[in-house]
């Protein structure tokens, strides 16, 4: 695969996605619905989902792609190809909390190597480069022009004083039990993907899911957090989290920076 020209493909695609998701974010109303497991679904969706596998049909008709809003496309099975949330955390988006992320990512032989994780509302974007590094763009997010970069790598961790990020929306009992293992400096939330850039550029060191994901809500994260020398492994034996799994369902995980002195569950 030319990461030299997917990648600013699908850097370009998330900002274009990102600006359609701000238009609707902006207006006085917007409808919600359901879908069959009854998450919400909003027209922001369905208009970024459109705008992302447009391009990339277009730009890499060979490659599979699997994304959350195309339901035909959960029925397929590839260890290598493109995996898309159009919007990421529909509920901030719904009530309006900002933190809520396009993510777009490629997946080699199960293994996310690239993606891009842009959070519009505020202001973040997170992507790995054609050589696999991590950045942070900053500026104005010209979809045709890369603004100024910064290189991001996860923190060297204390583990007398870890900083932890967990879901904003999915925190429950078992996940602040596990949390609970570790000596904890600080703790803050956050919604979608945006937790994984979090490690990525050393603003929290430890990551724990226990909940329900599926790749499309983490691949891009991922290999964001890879290209910054952070880690993502399964909940239950500490192996690495794989993808291209039947159904798409992720088991629990622990993202996190090396150095964790990782507790069992």
């Amino acid at each position: 695969m030319n990461f030299e020209v997917m990648m600013p493909v699908m850097r370009e695609l998330a900002i274009l996605a990102g600006e359609k998701i701000m238009e609707i974010y902006g207006s006085d109303d917007f409808d919600v619905k359901s879908k069959s497991d009854s998450s919400p679904v909003t027209a922001a969706d369905e208009a970024a989902d459109a705008i992302i596998s447009e391009g990339l049909r277009a730009h890499f008709p060979d490659i599979t792609l699997i994304t959350e809003e195309q339901a035909a496309s959960h029925s397929l099975q590839a260890s290598t190809f493109l995996i898309v949330d159009p919007l990421d955390g529909t509920k901030e988006f719904v009530q309006r909390r900002g933190d809520f992320t396009v993510n777009i990512a490629y997946v080699e032989n199960g293994v996310p190597v690239r993606g891009v994780v842009y959070a519009p509302a505020k202001g973040r974007l997170f992507m790995t480069l054609a050589d696999g590094s991590a950045v942070e763009e900053t500026g104005a997010f010209d979809p045709k022009m890369v603004g100024p970069t910064k290189k991001i790598g996860v923190a060297v961790p204390d583990n007398s004083a870890l900083m932890v990020v967990a879901s904003k929306s999915h925190r429950d009992a078992a996940t602040d039990a596990y949390i609970g293992k570790y000596a904890v400096k600080d703790m803050r939330s956050a919604g979608s993907s945006l937790k994984f850039c979090l490690v990525a550029t050393g603003e929290a060191d430890l990551y724990p899911r226990l909940g329900r994901t599926m790749e499309w809500d983490t691949a891009a994260g991922d290999a964001v957090l890879r290209g910054a020398g952070g880690h993502v492994v399964r909940f239950d034996d500490h192996r690495p989290l794989a993808y291209g799994k039947s159904g798409w369902d992720n088991p629990f995980f622990i993202a996190y920076a090396p150095g964790v002195d990782l507790k069992q569950g």
